[in-house]
């Protein structure tokens, strides 16, 4: 177990490359990025995530830190995505192609991507744990992981069975944290239990614990005028124990300073900050949302939309109203399968579904949103 894993003050901001900005035509705005990167590392952060899947993300690390930087100045971790892997496409080839992308001769932290007890159960299946540890074995990993998407006793599973686990990376904030759906403090909780080095994933809930249109805003400003949204979230996560790096995926420059401000003399939230974000949570938790239940009885839909994965799409805008990073989720989920707009009001949805909602509306909405 790594226990050695340990940063401080602005080194504990991890900058995630899965919302880089881009322009117009669809292309990274690499200079932009390359400002981002550049003021990241000269406060003093050094941790840099990507993907196998994150489309383009980790070229564009090769063209704006790797090329750009001494490799003794940043540390860069990517992911292996169990489903990639086929008799003609190997883990070899998927981790060199990794290593190709990213322009860097080794990975400091390397992850089985978001697997649960059914995932790992795949990973073994493959041999993946034993691929890892050789990489390890010959430098060409230095920390073996995985991020996580499961239920808290999937985790103490996992690691019960894989004590060469260094460290974890689950999505945790304060929003989820008491949320049934998610159950992030259990696993937390579940991940202090091995002294688990973790990385917290979506502390910002992709940008929606910061929106200036959520209804949190006004708390917040209320509270402390002088701190960011974003920076209640921020320092929730930066206090657990165990957290070694806070991740946050920085869509632009303004983003990079105001976490490194926020991460240059943090300090842990009074009990009275505490009360504030407990108001933030119920403020959230009382907005009206479409009582979806994802019980995807509406799965067969003709149009090959998914229905329910676009419903949760849509509350997650009536609770948080944020927009930012809408179409990227948008693209990921009708990838493959329909869009909102192409919903022809059949009306098979509404009758096969048990809460009588009105999913032909929130398709249009959602169309009118997005397509």
């Amino acid at each position: 177990m790594a226990s050695s894993i340990a940063f401080e003050k602005i080194g504990k901001l991890g900058f995630g490359y899965m919302r880089l900005p881009r322009l117009s035509d669809g292309s990274f705005d690499d200079e932009q990025i390359k400002k981002m990167a550049d003021a990241f590392l000269e406060s003093g952060g050094t941790y840099f995530d990507a993907a196998y899947v994150y489309d383009g993300a980790e070229e564009a690390f090769k063209r704006t830190v790797a090329q750009r930087h001494k490799r003794e100045s940043y540390q860069i971790a990517t992911k292996m995505p169990l489903g990639f892997i086929k008799p003609e496409f190997t883990m070899e080839q998927l981790f060199n192609t990794s290593l190709e992308r990213l322009g860097t001769d080794y990975i400091d932290y390397y992850l089985l991507h978001g697997i649960s007890s059914a995932g790992n159960k795949h990973a073994e299946e493959l041999g993946a744990w034993e691929f890892l540890k050789e990489k390890k074995a010959k430098g060409l990993i230095k920390h073996i992981g995985f991020s996580f998407h499961g239920q808290p006793d999937d985790i103490t599973e996992i690691l019960t069975k894989h004590p060469e686990t260094e460290f974890v990376m689950p999505q945790l904030n304060y929003y989820d944290w008491d949320r049934p759906k998610v159950n992030a403090k259990k696993i937390y909780d579940n991940l202090r239990a091995f002294n688990m080095p973790t990385v917290a994933m979506e502390p910002l809930l992709g940008g929606k614990l910061a929106s200036k249109d959520s209804p949190i805003a006004d708390i917040y400003k209320t509270a402390n005028p002088n701190a960011s949204i974003a920076s209640w979230a921020i320092r929730f996560m930066a206090q657990q124990e165990g957290i070694f790096v806070v991740l946050s995926g920085m869509s632009n420059l303004e983003q990079v300073a105001d976490n490194i401000n926020t991460f240059k003399n943090i300090q842990p939230l009074s009990n009275d900050e505490m009360a504030v974000i407990e108001k933030a949570v119920k403020a959230l938790r009382a907005v009206p949302c479409i009582e979806c239940t994802s019980c995807n009885y509406c799965k067969d839909c003709p149009a090959k939309i998914r229905i329910a994965m676009l419903i949760g799409l849509y509350n997650d805008y009536l609770v948080h109203k944020a927009r930012d990073n809408m179409p990227g989720s948008y693209r990921w989920m009708t990838g493959g399968f329909g869009k909102a707009g192409d919903c022809t009001a059949c009306g098979a949805c509404q009758e096969a579904c048990p809460q009588n909602l009105e999913i032909i509306d929130v398709m249009k909405k959602l169309s009118e949103m997005l397509d």
